[in-house]
Order: C-alpha cells, then sequence, then structure tokens
C-alpha cells in the first residue's frame, strides 16, 4: 500500500504540475484500483492517499486541552552498562528516541477525532486538522473502538534539507529538523503543514476500548503495526544482547533520515512495568539513553564576525582541525556574546568541542579561560560602528548602519525568495556581483535590471535565455499582495504570518498599516510589543521611507476580501454590524458552503471570529445536526450558547 500510495501520488504530480508522464493513464487506473481494493481488505487508508481527497483549514488560534493521563518524562542514563543493570534478567524493547513533537492521538469508529501535543505533560495544545495531513498516519483504521496512542511527529533531514534549500535568505533558514518540525505541526494553516511532509512514529499503546492488552508491549506494538501506523523501529533486548543492540542503533545513526537523540528502554512486561509505579518525575517502567557525546580538545585559533540581514553580528569559533563522529570539524556558532562571556573565551584557550545529538558542532568547554576576547569595534562588512543589544539579559552585537553591504546582500536575498516576492533566478552570488558592479543598491532596482541587458549576459552564469527568465520573474512580482509585500521588506522581527495578521488587521490598506501606534498594533492576537515597535522603527525611518516610496509606483497589490473594507463600506451597517465582534465555531458537515474555510472567510468577511472550541466566548455554534452527540454540541448547551444550522447563519446575515 505504501509503495501504491508513493508511487501514484509521484505520477499525479509529474502529470498534473510537471507536464509529463510516469504511467500511462492505463497503468495509473489499474494501480489505483488495486490499491483502492487493498483498503478495502484491509480496512487501513492512509492520510496521503490519492483516493481522498484533504481540505485544507485555516484556524484562528491553538484550543488548549488537559490530557486524560499526565505524561511524564524519562529519567535518563549516558551509560550502556547502567542501562544493563536496569533490565536486570527481564526482556525489555530498545527503541529510537525520536527528535520531534510527542502527539497523543485518539482514534474512535476507525477515524481520527482527536490529536492533543504533549504540550507541559498537562495540558497540550489540539492540533487535529494538522495531524490529518501527516503523511504517514492512516486516515481510516480496521478497528472501531476507541483508541489512544502516542507517537513522534517529526520532519526528516531530506526534508528539511528541501525546505532550507528553498529559502533564498540563508538568515531565515531553519536551525534544526526538531524546530522546523515544532512549528509545522502548531501551524494554523494545515495547508503549510501538508507541503513539508510530517510523518507521525507511534511509540506508545495506551489504551483501546474492548480489546485486551495482554502483557507484551512488543504484541502490542505490533497490533498497531497491523492498522497501518508506522510504529518507531525496535529491537527486543536481554541483558546479553542489549551492548551489542546500543553498538548497532550507534552505527546507523548516520544514515538515518529521521532525527533521534538517543534511545528508550521499556519493560516488555507490562504487568511488572506497571507495578513498579512513578516517580514524581518519570515512569519506573522505562528509562532513556543518551549517547555519551564524543569531546575533542582543540586550540581556539580567531572568532569570525559573521554579519547578517538584520544587522546582528553573530560569533564563530574557528579551531584547530578535529575529528568528531567520524567527520573534520573546524567551526562552530558561539551564538552571543553571553555565552563567549560564561567560556571566558580568548584567542589561543584550550576548548573542548562536541556534536550535539551527533550532528550539530558545540563548544562544551574552555580550559584556560583567558577571557581576553575582543568585541570588533566595527562591523566586518561595512566598518560602521557596532553596538552592544542587552535584551532580558542576553547580548548580542549589532551593525546598525541602514546601508551595510552585508545587510544589502542579505535583504535583497530575503526580497526575492519564494515567500516574500517570490522571483527565481536572482541568488546570493548574483546579488553580490550585482552590488559589487552597481546595478544593485536599493530594492527598487530589482525593477530596472533589464537596463543592464548587455553587461547581465556577459556575467558567468548567465546567457540570454537566463536573463530573460530573470526578467519575466521579476515582471510576474509586480503584482503581488501587500502581505508578501510586507514580509519582503525585512522588517526585524516581522515573519510571513506576523505580516498577514497586521495586513489583515488594517484592511489591507498600506497607508494604514504604516501609520498605526504601537498601541494599534498591540491590539492584534498575535502582535506583541517588540514586533509593533520594529514595525514603527521601521516606517519611522527616513531611509526606508525613501525606499518605499521609489518601489510602490513598480507594484501593484492584489485585492484582498477583508472583513475591515466590508465594515467601512457598508452604508446601512446591517449585515456586517451584526457579526462585528462575535465569535463562532463551525463543526460537522456543511451542505451550503464549499467547506469550512469558505464558511470561515465568510464570517470573517463581516467582521466576526472563527475559533476551534466552543468556551464562555463562544456566541454561535454552526452544526447542521443540532441533536448529534458531539463534544462541541455538548458543550454548547451546557454553557446556554445557541447551535445555528447553515439556514440559520445565512438567514442571521
Amino acid at each position: 500500500m505504501s509503495e501504491l500510495v508513493d508511487l501514484l501520488n509521484k505520477a499525479a504530480k509529474a502529470y498534473y504540475q510537471e507536464d509529463r508522464e510516469i504511467l500511462s493513464n492505463k497503468e495509473y487506473d489499474a494501480l489505483y484500483d488495486e490499491l483502492e481494493a487493498l483498503e478495502k481488505s484491509l480496512g487501513i487508508v492512509m492520510n496521503n492517499s490519492p483516493t481522498v481527497h484533504v481540505g485544507y483549514t485555516v484556524s484562528s488560534e491553538l484550543v488548549k486541552e488537559r490530557h486524560e493521563r499526565p505524561m511524564l518524562s524519562l529519567d535518563k542514563t549516558k551509560s550502556p552498562e547502567e542501562l544493563q543493570t536496569w533490565l536486570g534478567d527481564r526482556e525489555g524493547l530498545l527503541s529510537w528516541k525520536m527528535d520531534g513533537l510527542t502527539v497523543v492521538l485518539t482514534y474512535d469508529k476507525g477515524l481520527m477525532v482527536k490529536a492533543l501535543t504533549r504540550g507541559d505533560g498537562e495540558i497540550g495544545e489540539v492540533i487535529t486538522e494538522n495531524a490529518r495531513v501527516f503523511s504517514n498516519l492512516p486516515a481510516r483504521i480496521p478497528f472501531e473502538g476507541r483508541l489512544v496512542i502516542r507517537g513522534e511527529a517529526v520532519i526528516t533531514y531530506s526534508e528539511f534539507r528541501r525546505i532550507n534549500e528553498s529559502i533564498a535568505d540563508v538568515d531565515a533558514r531553519y536551525k534544526n529538523p526538531r524546530n522546523l518540525c515544532s512549528g509545522t505541526v502548531r501551524q494554523l494553516n494545515t495547508e503549510i503543514t501538508a507541503q513539508r511532509n510530517v510523518s507521525l512514529f507511534v511509540f506508545s499503546y495506551v489504551s483501546a476500548e474492548g480489546r485486551d492488552p495482554g502483557n507484551s508491549v512488543e504484541a502490542n506494538m505490533d497490533w498497531l503495526a497491523s492498522l497501518g501506523f508506522q510504529v518507531v523501529p525496535f529491537r527486543r533486548v536481554s541483558r546479553t544482547s542489549i551492548l551489542d543492540a546500543i553498538r548497532d542503533f550507534s552505527g546507523q545513526i548516520r544514515d538515518n533520515d529521521f532525527p533521534s537523540d538517543g534511545l528508550v528502554l521499556i519493560y516488555d512486561d507490562i504487568a511488572y512495568g506497571q507495578s513498579l509505579g512513578t516517580t514524581a518525575k518519570f515512569p519506573r517502567n522505562s528509562i532513556a539513553f543518551k549517547w555519551a557525546d564524543e569531546e575533542a580538545e582543540t586550540l581556539l585559533k580567531e572568532i569570525e564576525w559573521s554579519p547578517s540581514r538584520t544587522g546582528l553580528i553573530n560569533p564563530v569559533a574557528i579551531f584547530d582541525p578535529v575529528e568528531l563522529e567520524g567527520t573534520t570539524v573546524t567551526r562552530a556558532s558561539l551564538h552571543n556574546l553571553s555565552i563567549m562571556d560564561q567560556l571566558e573565551l580568548g584567542i589561543g584557550d584550550h576548548i573542548t568541542v562536541y556534536k550535539a545529538n551527533m550532528i550539530i558542532p558545540q563548544l562544551s568547554d574552555n580550559l584556560t579561560r583567558s577571557g581576553g576576547y575582543q568585541v570588533p569595534r566595527h562591523c566586518p562588512a561595512c566598518g560602521a560602528a557596532t553596538r552592544i543589544h542587552d535584551e532580558n539579559g542576553v547580548k548580542t552585537l549589532y551593525c546598525e548602519n541602514p546601508l551595510c553591504s552585508a545587510k544589502k546582500v542579505k535583504l535583497f536575498s530575503h526580497y526575492v525568495s519564494r515567500d516574500a516576492m517570490n522571483i527565481d533566478g536572482i541568488s546570493e552570488m548574483t546579488i553580490t556581483r550585482m552590488i559589487d558592479q552597481g546595478f544593485l543598491s536599493e530594492l527598487y532596482d530589482i525593477y530596472k535590471l533589464s537596463s543592464y541587458h548587455d553587461d547581465i549576459i556577459a556575467m558567468d552564469g548567465f546567457g540570454e535565455k537566463s536573463f530573460q527568465n530573470m526578467i519575466d520573474s521579476i515582471e510576474r512580482s509586480r503584482n503581488t499582495s501587500l502581505a508578501r509585500f510586507i514580509y519582503a521588506l525585512g522588517i526585524l522581527n516581522v515573519g510571513s504570518s506576523n505580516a498577514k495578521l497586521l495586513c489583515r488587521h488594517f484592511g489591507y490598506s498600506f497607508d494604514r498599516l504604516k501609520a498605526a501606534s504601537v498601541e494599534e498594533m498591540t491590539e492584534i492576537e498575535g502582535i506583541g510589543p517588540v514586533i509593533a515597535k520594529s514595525v514603527r522603527d521601521y516606517f519611522d525611518n527616513s531611509h526606508n521611507e525613501k525606499v518605499i516610496a521609489d518601489l510602490l509606483p513598480w507594484l501593484t497589490f492584489e485585492e484582498e476580501d477583508s472583513g475591515e473594507r466590508s465594515r467601512q463600506a457598508s452604508s446601512d451597517g446591517s449585515a456586517a454590524e451584526k457579526l462585528e465582534g462575535m465569535t463562532f465555531v463551525i463543526t460537522g458537515s456543511l451542505e451550503h458552503f464549499k467547506n469550512r474555510k469558505a464558511l470561515q472567510d465568510q464570517i470573517e468577511t463581516l467582521g466576526g471570529k472563527v475559533t476551534g472550541s466552543v468556551s464562555k466566548k463562544t456566541d454561535y455554534l454552526i452544526n447542521n445536526d443540532s441533536q448529534s452527540s458531539s463534544s462541541k454540541n455538548k458543550k454548547a448547551k451546557e454553557l446556554g450558547i445557541p447551535i445555528l444550522t447553515e439556514e440559520d447563519f445565512l438567514g442571521m446575515i
């Protein structure tokens, strides 16, 4: 089934998006029929199966909910021998400790009905809609009772590299797969989650209604695998085999595509494990094993100061080459001045270096502690004066020259990136050469590049065709959305989602956003004082004001469906004013609207707000089946919140 799903999805992508065929229509139809037959006979349908058409949703917030059972952490050890002693004469399962985001899933009547993040162990966030688009999770399973399981959501290294390579601005790239996964799983837009191919590895059976769990963890894991879940790879071990097993796992790390930060050992005997009880922090039936970091001593030769688009100057330690985890390492990020102070760094110091999770080079200690490092008084890129910022006790170094050459390269790279103006054919290297030759100085110069035709096609890597492709992409970028433009400007602390929040709140009016005060911006849910001040400072800068004034004539902003504009345009105030300030929850199937997103857009256009769960702040629940026994219906009735059908809602507006 997995092979068929993968092949059919590749064939569909090739046909519909890349204008090529890897399967004939006859072959595709035959394989599709085979997959459908398998799904019917096994009762398993995967989320990413071509037989399933998943609609995407956009939530306004992630609702929090208490776990039925608290989720404890695991006690840890770095000693294989200690793990062997812990196991004693019993048998256990040794598995990967995945490095992602823990998720609790609930299935009922064969369908997933809820997904919660671990949160603080007591309360997690509801991410059900996002879990529905996890690439390897079954949408339907052949078990009708209520099933609760736990797993780890991860993004593979290959997927992590693919996503980062699509981001032109190096500074905007994600630091590691775990951070990317955490943000992706908690996305408010499920389409983004789907694009990032999140995988879920099940590591724990919690409960299954009407099923005897028996007394073997391994048997339960095998049963979950038979339902279509991808369980975490494990190995049965005993006192005599566990050390060899640890060595085998260790040897697989470099070839693994999924991130892990150790191993987990659990007693296979369920009754015995439960009889041990728990401590205040840890269950006693399982323990985590962390790899003992391979360290090497070396000599700190220099500290490199690397300017970024935002002006932040990042310190990087350069040291004599050392071998760590099979690779040669010569440099490691120092992150900020506070860490350098803690390590009391100085050139010529003897330092120890390791690879965090056997991947990322880090300094672990400074054996000399001379404390003699010098903070550069001038930016290494432009020569302007630097300044130390101290925010919440963390010291960082900045270049505050708005014309800094390093900032320019990073700023142009950010402006042309996919989520910003989406201009193809302009790499960071090309930008550097164009700045050096005087073709680019300010952002609006991008739209004047056609006047340098002869000079550009004479550059290495450019010809007539690549030049024309670049110019065509630049022309296409001139018709864009206001949110893309705001994000493209590179305002400190303003990401793509924050740009959308700002634009939407101010009715997609650039003039209103530009004139907004810090106080007005902090009224927006999700926009705090730090972001608001960054926006205000950006627009108050006279240089930025001139750049924007020269950029705007080149651009046309697409019309947006704005509830703010609808309210302003409403002369009699009837429909729009009725929904202003009202909060709705949508559940169940729809008849008059294409999907929940379409209904949500209608509500928001008229000034209302849509949330994911019923609370005291909810004004109306929209559900065509007002007599259903769903949790949302029950909650609405308990709180006395009116339940509307679509017909009722349409009558209201």
